[in-house]
């Protein structure tokens, strides 16, 4: 394969802010597939600046560009058409970066959701005004390239929903809970030891990760202005092995779903465990891997499913976005100019109205369920069924049950009321069943 058909082209120029695992792999795709790049691009893409805290061996060379211990510096310095910034954070370096690239002219790559979240609104209007890209498909959901599918291949479309599963960590827990009948903590430790979960898990089991992404996800599929923090986060920690036992009973998976939707009313964002059918078109994805589902009106359905993270699907998106403006191929941030953003009021998620599964764990004694039952009936919770397994006279005994479609602030205040009871021994335990 040769370059003679872009050999008068210049090359583009590129800056890398961060050595880890995706910098390290960007570094490795841009070095291992140049010459098909360059082909596919017409126009050679050449590295001519690094940047990392500490200088160690990383299994490839940067013998050959220029080495910055600060990526500010790196930023404001280096003779380069791009940044890419893979430091990660929403303020601090990271931040600084993408301000710095922009301020001087230069096109940005991104795989940082949480600094998206948070900026990108603002970072995306400097970036059109300096006429340049900010460009971010490996932010949300790693090799899968569903920004590029919502903001270009659907835009023919009205979209309505967007969901998936958006956390790789949380579904390879839940996957082995299930398989294995471990409870949370142990599972986590594994994950942990396989390099599956960070020390500190939290972003990722208690579904900030996930809403990042979500939050990204609905600005870009409804053209609405990105609020994160109208995103309604719970998440994985209260799961158990009985909830997940239960649920493959009833003929349902659990899973920790992103979710936005467009209503009449407003827009939707919220973040979750769920209960699928089996059959749902996520609900046999599982382990790391992540699946995003949209929906629009002319296209109906579209379902992407590819792995959420790591070093090379990750670092495959991020040199996707580097090859697009190589190309010379350019769409706004969120797929509209930012002063057209819509403000689309945020539906609470005392609004929301659905089906759900309980559980209860009541001591075994007379009354018990139909004290249940009346404040369920007070607070128009209409039951669909009942399950429970075994007798304990006077000792505690799992109750499940599911309902009918009711609203979450009734479901929320008679489960508050449940909880006073003196049967009650834990607190009641809800997932949501969606019907997708």
């Amino acid at each position: 394969m040769t370059l003679s058909s872009n050999s008068g082209q210049q090359p583009l120029r590129v800056a890398v802010a961060g050595l880890g695992t995706v910098g390290g792999g960007v570094v490795k795709l841009l070095q291992q597939n140049q010459e098909e790049l360059a082909v596919r691009t017409g126009r050679r893409i050449a590295i001519t600046a690094v940047s990392d805290r500490f200088r160690r061996d990383r299994g490839f060379s940067v013998d050959d560009y220029v080495w910055y211990d600060d990526a500010v510096a790196m930023t404001r310095e280096a003779d380069v058409d791009v940044v890419v910034e893979l430091i990660g954070g929403s303020e601090g370096p990271a931040k600084e970066v993408c301000e710095a690239a922009i301020a001087r002219g230069r096109h940005v790559v991104t795989a940082n959701k949480a600094l998206l979240a948070r900026h990108g609104v603002r970072l995306a209007a400097a970036a059109e005004a300096a006429g340049v890209v900010l460009a971010y498909e490996a932010a949300v959901a790693g090799g899968i390239p569903i920004i590029k599918a919502l903001r270009e291949g659907l835009a023919a479309n009205r979209r309505t929903r967007v969901f998936g599963i958006l956390n790789g960590t949380c579904n390879y827990i839940l996957t082995q809970m299930r398989e294995s009948g471990r409870e949370f903590d142990a599972v986590l430790s594994e994950a942990q030891a396989l390099g599956y979960a960070e020390a500190d898990p939290s972003f990722d089991v208690d579904g900030v990760d996930t809403a990042h992404k979500l939050a990204l996800l609905a600005t870009v599929a409804f053209g609405c202005t990105l609020d994160f923090d109208a995103v309604h986060i719970e998440g994985i920690r209260h799961v158990s092995p009985v909830d997940i036992a239960f649920a493959d009973e009833l003929g349902y998976r659990i899973k920790l779903l992103g979710i936005a939707s467009l209503t009449d009313g407003g827009v939707e964002r919220r973040v979750h465990p769920c209960m699928l059918r089996r059959d749902a078109p996520v609900a046999n994805v599982d382990g790391v891997f992540n699946a995003v589902v949209a929906e629009g009106d002319f296209v109906d359905r579209i379902v992407q499913e590819g792995r959420g993270a790591g070093e090379r699907p990750t670092a495959s998106a991020v040199v996707a976005d580097i090859a697009d403006i190589a190309c010379g191929r350019r769409a706004p941030t969120f797929g509209v100019p930012v002063d057209h953003l819509l403000a689309l009021p945020a539906l609470p998620m005392s609004r929301h109205r659905g089906c759900y599964y309980v559980r209860l764990m009541l001591l075994d004694q007379p009354g018990v369920l139909a004290d249940v039952t009346a404040i369920l009936r007070d607070d128009c919770v209409s039951m669909e069924a009942v399950l429970q397994r075994g007798r304990a006279p006077g000792e505690a005994v799992p109750v499940v049950m599911t309902t009918h479609e009711t609203d979450e602030a009734a479901m929320v205040h008679a489960l508050a009321r449940i909880a006073e009871l003196p049967s009650s021994v834990e607190p009641p335990r809800m997932i949501r069943i969606e019907p997708f």
